[in-house]
């Protein structure tokens, strides 16, 4: 008898600390979103990764090895958004980086206020804030749930990339590369906290660009990628070859000053610096709620855009992005302890390869002539229907039409947009058309008529939408870009490490907007208002 109640102690003391455990929180979640980070980038450079970086997330995290975006476009304000928020842009509103609006008959951008300024920094630099958003983030939810009592700490070179993310109730630190000072507008407050003016006063910009950019290891030995020297990357300004190494203090006056750093691998250097003084800062993680520190790491893109996913360039951002982030996690043990925060990493998109390269190597693409596509279009349209300006505005694979003229015409809207969806389909280049009265019309499931569809928004997506053959890009000639519905757009990492996480993988497909709700279900606070996706059960259960 004695030995069952001693069992029946032991076990009730046992259930006991796990309800204790699983009521627990993280002391702090960290969100990390790389710039255009393909999904393959985790196993092309694997065996040149530290213990401690990617592999750590790999091998002692879960990682859903079939992680895509569920909409087009692929661009970095819908992206950071989509994660943040749990859906797409079809609800959160955020459609492109920038957008046209028929109202104002001009671009939007989608961290764009012109009600508010900037906080150090240029005042250009400053009209920012998260308000073009029309839903709750992670973030936001994270706050709601402590009354506020949370602290949320946005940062990026990319000003969308921290904005976004810090959600409508977080700060938000973004780079000028003006003044080669981190800065944050009145939307946040009146003036920047002490320790960012402390941070800007050490000159880190101008201590990175007073060096070169060489290769981490030995050139030689970087596999997995093309030779350096080619036709198919974009030199910097002033640069007549793009291999290394780059003389930056060279670079700097031709290339954007101290935004150099932008296109660098020390961008991320930058990054990881203003994190630590981040978290020290603000004492994140230190008090009796969950904290949460949002980073994007911009420079990846930069890189990436630049000279494209075979260049020694990118492979050098992402070793050395690899090494950062192996220390970054190691002052994480120490300053909080191991399983004692949460981190997730993903891409707010992929990339496409290099039009030129692949077409060297004789695989289908090519470029998409969108100026003279217009020309021929307005040609067209005048010649069916009179003189006038019937098209205003072609941006993000889309087209605007003069839907005042239209209506003044008598013409019939929805018959004009298959007119001009049947006319683009004599491009070369030219997949498939919809309009928008297809996405309003119908419900489709599947396939890219689906990924248009969420990411449509009623309000202000274009009247026609175009789909490229897969390969093509934009007017690219030299370098690369991202947007499609493809899987070289779609395909990113989604990897959790750390508090309640498992290790383990799966092979699922499963959605960006999937990353919220899990966070969600994790922190046991409420979904996003807007949330499309579903907890990622391998990891929450």
């Amino acid at each position: 008898m004695k030995k069952f109640a001693l069992a029946s102690l032991i076990l009730l003391a046992a259930l006991s600390t796990g309800f204790a455990q699983n009521s627990k929180k993280p002391k702090l979640v960290v969100g990390i979103v790389v710039d255009q980070m393909r999904y393959e980038y985790l196993h092309k450079f694997h065996d040149r990764y530290t213990e401690g970086g990617f592999k750590r997330l790999m091998h002692e995290g879960f990682m859903m090895k079939n992680g895509h975006y569920n909409y087009i476009p692929t661009y970095t304000g819908p992206g950071h958004s989509s994660v943040y928020t749990g859906t797409t842009p079809a609800t959160h509103g955020i459609i492109g980086n920038s957008w046209y609006v028929r109202s104002m008959d001009g671009n939007m951008y989608c961290a764009g206020d012109s009600t508010v300024t900037g906080i150090g920094g240029t005042a250009s630099s400053g009209n920012i804030s998260p308000r073009n958003m029309l839903t709750t983030t992670i973030t936001d939810e994270l706050q709601l749930s402590t009354n506020r009592r949370s602290k949320v700490v946005g940062i990026a070179i990319k000003d969308r990339g921290a904005a976004l993310p810090a959600g409508h109730l977080g700060d938000a630190y973004w780079y000028d590369g003006k003044t080669g000072e981190f800065m944050s507008s009145t939307y946040y407050g009146e003036e920047l906290p002490s320790w960012v003016e402390k941070f800007n006063k050490k000159k880190y910009p101008q201590k990175y660009l007073s060096k070169d950019w060489k290769p981490l290891y030995n050139i030689k030995t970087y596999k997995q990628s093309i030779e350096d020297d080619n036709d198919f990357e974009a030199p910097f300004i002033g640069r007549e070859t793009t291999s290394f190494p780059y003389d930056l203090r060279e670079l700097q006056e031709k290339n954007g000053g101290l935004g150099l750093i932008s296109s660098t691998p020390f961008g991320n250097d930058l990054t990881l610096d203003l994190a630590y003084a981040a978290l020290e800062g603000e004492d994140l993680g230190k008090g009796d709620d969950t904290d949460f520190l949002a980073i994007s790491f911009s420079s990846t893109d930069y890189v990436g855009h630049r000279f494209g996913p075979a260049s020694k360039e990118i492979e050098d951002t992402y070793l050395r992005l690899d090494q950062g982030l192996d220390k970054f996690f190691a002052y994480l043990d120490k300053e909080y302890g191991k399983g004692e925060y949460l981190v997730f990493l993903t891409a707010d998109h992929a990339v496409a390869d290099v039009v030129n390269y692949m077409k060297s190597i004789d695989i289908p693409t090519d470029s998409f002539n969108a100026g003279f596509a217009k020309t021929q279009l307005q040609g067209f349209t005048r010649q069916k229907y009179g003189e006038g300006d019937w098209i205003l505005n072609t941006s993000n694979e889309q087209i605007f039409l003069n839907r005042k003229l239209i209506s003044e015409k008598g013409l019939d809207l929805a018959k004009v947009q298959r007119d001009v969806a049947d006319f683009m389909m004599r491009f070369d280049g030219i997949k498939e058309t919809y309009t928008a009265s297809d996405m309003m019309s119908h419900e489709y499931t599947q396939g890219r008529a689906h990924l248009l569809q969420m990411g449509f928004n009623h309000k202000s997506s274009g009247d026609v939408l175009l789909i490229l053959e897969p390969a093509w890009l934009v007017n690219s000639s030299r370098g690369t870009t991202h947007g499609t519905g493809y899987k070289y757009d779609t395909h990113v990492p989604i990897l959790f490490y750390g508090w309640n996480v498992e290790a383990g993988s799966s092979s699922r497909y499963c959605t960006i907007t999937d990353i919220a709700p899990t966070v969600s279900m994790l922190l046991n606070i409420r979904i996003p208002n807007g949330a499309s996706g579903e907890p990622i059960l391998e990891i929450t259960d």
